[in-house]
């Protein structure tokens, strides 16, 4: 299940008039703690000002997050499940709370509604709200590969292996010399 922190960013721009404008911003990130959360923030986000600052992070309790290609506003939408307790026979609410990216109020609540259609109990959708967040990150297997080995570099232990090599040989050269010298003044006596 994945772990959602909401990040805060601030940032100063200038306007049209040459004024500087202070930009705050929210984005989502899929994390294992707060300094991951931080880091991928860092990482993630490109901004006109390469001095950015995260001001805050927050964790944010998500049952699902349903993303759609086309949508720029994300909508937070609180669900509630209706089940009933086995032991008392009495009807049990369940609140869960859904991120989902859509035009408008009309389209998130279709979009919910569409993505939960497989599921048996039954369920409300009581509350959308437009939320300030920008842009959410998810989890990627691919940000835990390694980085690729530019081509003009080598490993370090590559590296240490030639140098060991270069020294074990500048090491021979002083020691052939002096026995060529040793022994040249007496073939020439």
């Amino acid at each position: 299940m994945a772990s959602w922190y909401l990040g805060k960013i601030r940032y100063q721009k200038e306007d049209e008039a040459g004024r500087l404008k202070t930009i705050n911003e929210t984005y989502l990130v899929d994390a294992v703690s707060y300094t991951e959360s931080e880091a991928r923030l860092y990482k993630q986000i490109l901004t006109e000002a390469s001095d950015f600052s995260v001001t805050a992070i927050s964790r944010m309790r998500l049952a699902d997050l349903f993303s759609y290609e086309e949508g720029e506003q994300w909508f937070k939408a609180k669900v509630i499940y209706f089940s009933v307790d086995e032991k008392s026979g009495k009807e049990k609410k369940i609140v869960n709370y859904m991120l989902v990216n859509a035009e408008g109020i009309q389209q998130a609540l279709d979009r919910i509604n569409e993505s939960m259609r497989n599921f048996l109990i039954p369920y409300e959708v009581t509350d959308i709200n437009l939320t300030p967040i920008l842009d959410v990150f998810p989890y990627s297997a691919d940000e835990d590969k390694e980085p690729e080995i530019p081509a003009n570099m080598r490993p370090l232990s590559e590296v240490m292996a030639e140098r060991a090599q270069v020294a074990a040989i500048d090491a021979e050269i002083p020691a052939a010399e002096a026995e060529t010298a040793e022994t040249a003044p007496a073939e020439n006596a």
